[in-house]
């Protein structure tokens, strides 16, 4: 037995020994295996070997840190794992698979480590049983979801070479669900790398380009390059990636998309050709991808032209052939694919471009630079005139021809209308034929199609020229390049509306020449720069507006409604002053119109109302608004549109809100937005309240309103299609609350009515069945937390600085501590007020929304000098206990609070007066009745007594002067009878409870010495564990 036990000791220490030479160096560790292998070799068996082994490796088991030493010898240990005899390989990782389940920590790090190592090293062709793997793979599967990252990264690591199996779809189904919930980066990063290529992985990956960290967005680009062929993806997949990728924030990230572009995807499947990557892409659809794209290989230099290569290719004349008959010379044009048009039209921007930049730097230097910088731009315009057309009329003939070709090459046409921009027309033969092209443009009737029942369907959306928005553009870039000259572009372009509205005046055209002639008028009024460009020209603005715009928005057809009143809109923002007429229509199409005509004049109502202002809007009414009472303009009415005349006498912001106060949701149109009234109305009411300070017309006491309907509109049911106001509302919320510190006072004044209108059974709002009850309290409930995190949001720093400049000397805090109304103290006094607005006996709806509050109430944070408000709110905080009596953890935690005021109480001897209480509702216009010299009646609680023999106590005396001994944390015994004034904010069983106190007060002595003070103070926090019959709070 002892020579034994000396034979295992001599055995450990040459085993130490050689672990602790590899600790040394990795170039040792060749070596080291070699003696390691002889060590093993000549022990009597594995077992007795694997023993010692195992015991001479504990201490590594035992070593948090990961130094350079340790992690040699764990390189070193899991390298003899791998060339080892399956017998030990086996035994082995059985060994590290119960360290892996230890309840240390380290010893589970480690043992992951290890295996992970052995499995990333272990050759193919090893023989290892399939039961062994089976362990490691569920232990594995088990650490995957540990608590320590590390763990769970290296458990992620030995899974990675199982995760290709088809037999082990388990781990790749387990790798797919924790991604998504994973919180540390390192083991999203180590999971994203570990996934295969798939259908079921790619959608995961490209998720993962999303991702918050960096690292996580470059490993999963690094994936998408290396596993995943161009072929494999969906056109719609490798848009994104190429869209997500080049525009990333980061440029480690964005030079990792242009290298699995340029390497993986331009140079393997494209053969370096631009196009054929374009083809991909699907340009048509996705356009804005096609341009990055081209950009970033044009500014790396990817893209090479070969000599001769220009858009003269597709331009080739029929006098080649016969060259004697010149009079019949004609051109032959080749069509152009969608990808080609693009490909060029990025190309010769791109030399402008870089054509323009060396010519300012050429001026913005001398000498030498200069001329150098001068003679690059003079090769890049040269390279440029190359590849364009060789005459304007080649170009124009060029784009006729395929704007005669079909829809099939409208995509084309519009690139190469997009080339005339760099074409040069100050010639003025070569401008006459352009300008006769642009001509051609403007006449070119509005596609259609004939229905089954004979009718004429407009191709497009039936506003802008071409029926395309992208179209109309194009169109007129071209014709302000040709003309160029102040004042000419909207000359030309009039004469055309003049033309064309000539049919429309003597009441002969249909409603194609209508839509026609107002697109074109559109296109005027979109693109005019000053009004008074327009006037003294072809049409006179009292002509084109009464002989053209209203009548269109009189038109029967109601498409002929909906453009015409685009374009009284975009007339309004041209006028210095909006007309009688015209808003006169406007309201008249947005209170009389159908869904599709009331949504576009409302968009020109707030169009006019942010450009002019809301009052010069209604002072084009001719209303005398001022007569009106200064309650209605404090507040708004609904008011039914829909029972009222055409010339209704009311504000712009109350029209505007009283639509959205009635709209139904079901009123949406079938667009790819989902487009509605109440979108339209909650986006332009966000802008009133970020520019309100340029409104000062629109009354502040109205901003709350505002604020409360965009909540409420945010958080309903309702509008959870409509995406585009969602994500327009969470960006106005976020920039909102941090804008002014004005903003803060809105929000804490539209706290109260927002969760009035939320919740269900008060205020008049509609309840339902117990789940679409308590699906509605929830969304209240998220919306009151939503508004905290608003009012607890600190403001932008610009702000901050802003108010210190402005405010000097007198308001020094004011970026530290926020006024009364701004802060969080007038939002909790806010809530107590809305608490004890409710009588005792509430309704469940009532119970609950008052729950609600005071649950929001413990959530704030106060910090506010101003003594009178500290003091105040101790006197509401007593009240509201009284609502909540009936949840003891809720009381507790208004204790809490309680407890804090009363240390930012500075002068706790001094009472709040009455007067004083009423300034402070009043600084927060509120309107509430209370008795401040009025007892507080303590809570009654369904606990049974305590069983403990009472203690005998002083008396409360009842001094005007001490408020601190009305409200000293006493039994109920101690309760003084209520007030006769204080009826109208304690309840009835509050008023029995101090009746019955008033009986048993007459049995308690009058004096008391300061030991009984101390047992008092300690029996009170024991009766508060035991049966909480002491929940009443100090002032």
């Amino acid at each position: 037995m002892a020579d034994a036990n000396v034979e295992e000791k001599q055995l450990m220490e040459r085993i130490a020994k050689i672990l602790d030479d590899s600790r040394m160096s990795i170039a040792t560790h060749n070596r080291k295996l070699k003696d390691l292998l002889a060590v093993r070799s000549k022990s009597p068996s594995t077992a007795h070997f694997s023993s010692v082994f195992y015991k001479t490796l504990t201490p590594v088991f035992r070593v948090q840190r990961r130094t350079p030493s340790t992690e040699r010898v764990v390189r070193f240990v899991s390298a003899f794992a791998c060339v080892t005899d399956h017998e030990f390989l086996e035994g082995f990782l059985r060994f590290l698979l119960v360290g892996s389940m230890s309840a240390d920590r380290t010893a589970r790090f480690r043992a992951c480590q290890i295996v992970s190592e052995i499995i990333m090293r272990l050759p193919d062709d090893t023989e290892v049983s399939n039961e062994v793997w089976d362990e490691v793979i569920e232990c594995m599967k088990v650490r995957v979801e540990d608590k320590v990252s590390l763990i769970r990264t290296f458990a992620v690591r030995s899974l990675s070479r199982f995760a290709n199996d088809s037999d082990n779809s388990d781990i790749l189904h387990l790798f797919l669900e924790v991604l998504p919930l994973e919180q540390n980066v390192e083991v999203r990063k180590i999971i994203v790398l570990s996934l295969p290529p798939s259908n079921a992985t790619s959608q995961a990956i490209i998720d993962c380009t999303l991702d918050v960290s960096e690292s996580v967005r470059k490993a999963a680009y690094c994936v998408l390059a290396n596993k995943f062929p161009l072929q494999s993806l969906s056109i719609k997949h490798r848009a994104i990636i190429l869209q997500r990728g080049l525009a990333d924030r980061y440029e480690t990230v964005s030079k990792e998309c242009l290298k699995l572009m340029k390497d993986q995807w331009l140079a393997n499947h494209c053969c370096g050709n631009a196009v054929e990557l374009l083809k991909y892409l699907d340009v048509e659809t996705y356009e804005s991808v096609g341009e990055s794209v081209m950009e970033a290989l044009l500014n790396d230099g990817s893209v090479k032209l070969s000599d001769g290569e220009s858009i003269r290719e597709y331009i080739s004349s029929a006098s080649d052939e016969n060259e004697a008959d010149s009079l019949h010379f004609t051109r032959s044009i080749q069509l152009m694919e969608a990808e080609v048009a693009l490909y060029w039209r990025t190309v010769c921007r791109h030399l402008q471009m870089e054509a323009q930049a060396k010519g300012s730097e050429a001026a913005a230097t001398s000498g030498t630079e200069a001329t150098v910088y001068a003679a690059e731009a003079s090769d890049k315009n040269d390279h440029l005139e190359r590849l364009l057309p060789a005459t304007v009329s080649d170009y124009v003939e060029l784009v006729k021809t395929h704007i005669d070709a079909g829809p099939n090459y409208r995509f084309a046409s519009r690139q190469l209308l997009l080339l005339g921009e760099m074409l040069d027309f100050s010639d003025t033969s070569i401008r006459k034929v352009a300008s006769e092209f642009v001509q051609d443009l403007l006449h070119r009737p509005l596609e259609y199609e004939v229905d089954d029942e004979g009718n004429k369907v407009v191709i497009g959306d039936g506003i802008n020229i071409g029926g395309d928005k992208d179209w109309a553009d194009a169109v007129s870039r071209l014709a302000r390049k040709v003309h160029a000259a102040t004042g000419e572009f909207e000359e030309v372009i009039l004469e055309v509306v003049k033309e064309l509205a000539r049919p429309c005046r003597e009441r002969t055209a249909d409603f194609m020449q209508w839509m026609h002639s107002l697109s074109v008028a559109g296109l005027l009024m979109e693109n005019a720069k000053s009004f008074h460009l327009i006037q003294g020209k072809a049409m006179e603005s009292a002509e084109f507006l009464q002989s053209l715009l209203i009548p269109g928005a009189k038109h029967v057809h109601l498409d002929v409604q909906r453009v015409a009143v685009r374009c009284l809109g975009l007339f309004g923002l041209l006028e210095n002053k909006p007309s009688k007429e015209l808003v006169k229509q406007l309201r008249q199409s947005f209170i009389k119109g159908p869904s599709t005509i009331s949504i576009m004049a409302c968009k020109a109502l707030i169009d006019l109302g942010m450009w002019h202002g809301p009052q010069e809007v209604d002072k084009a009414t001719e209303h005398d608004f001022s007569l009106q009472p200064s309650d209605d303009k404090m507040t708004f009415t609904p008011i039914k549109l829909s029972e009222t005349d055409e010339d209704l006498n009311i504000e712009l912001l109350r029209l505007l809100y009283s639509e959205i106060q009635i709209s139904c949701w079901g009123k949406c149109l079938e667009s790819d937005e989902n487009e509605s009234i109440q979108a339209v109305l909650g986006e332009g009411f966000a802008k009133v309240l970020l520019l309100s300070e340029n409104y000062p017309s629109i009354p502040a006491s109205l901003h709350p309103l505002l604020l409360a309907k965009l909540i409420n509109l945010y958080f309903s049911d309702e509008s959870k299609d409509l995406q585009r106001l969602k994500q327009c509302l969470s960006i106005f919320f976020g920039h909102y609350a941090s804008l002014l510190a004005n903003h803060k006072k809105c929000m804490s004044a539209a706290f109260v009515q927002a969760m009035r209108s939320m919740w269900p059974g008060i205020n008049g709002n509609a309840g339902g069945s117990a789940f679409v009850v308590s699906n509605k309290r929830k969304r209240a409930v998220q919306a009151s937390k939503y508004m905290l995190q608003m009012m607890q949001t600190p403001l932008y720093a610009k702000d901050t600085q802003k108010q210190n400049e402005s405010g000097g000397s007198e308001l020094p805090e004011t970026s530290e501590h926020p006024s009364l109304e701004c802060g969080e103290e007038g939002l909790l006094i806010r809530i107590a007020a809305e608490v004890l607005s409710f009588h005792t006996k509430k309704t469940p709806a009532e119970k609950s929304y008052v729950s609600a509050l005071c649950r929001i109430l413990v959530l704030l944070n106060f910090q506010s000098s101003e003594q009178g408000a500290i003091k105040l709110m101790q006197l509401l905080l007593n009240r509201v206990s009284e609502s909540a009596s009936t949840e003891k953890d809720l009381v507790k935690e208004v204790k809490r609070m309680a407890e804090r005021l009363k240390a930012l109480d500075r002068h706790p001897d001094e009472e709040l007066s009455q007067d004083e209480a009423k300034l402070i509702f009043g600084r927060l216009g509120l309107d509430l009745n209370l008795d401040v010299d009025a007892p507080v009646a303590v809570p009654h609680t369904p606990v049974p007594c305590s069983t403990r023999p009472s203690r005998s106590r002083r008396r409360v005396k009842r001094e005007e002067t001490s408020s601190d001994e009305e409200c000293s944390p006493t039994s109920v015994q101690s309760v003084p009878p209520s007030a006769p004034g204080s009826r109208s904010i304690g309840s009835q069983r509050a008023s029995k409870t101090a009746a019955m106190s008033k009986i048993t007060t007459k049995a308690i002595p009058n004096k008391i010495d300061e030991d009984d003070e101390g047992e008092e103070e300690s029996s009170e926090v024991t009766s508060e564990d035991d049966s909480d019959e002491s929940d009443q709070f100090t002032a």
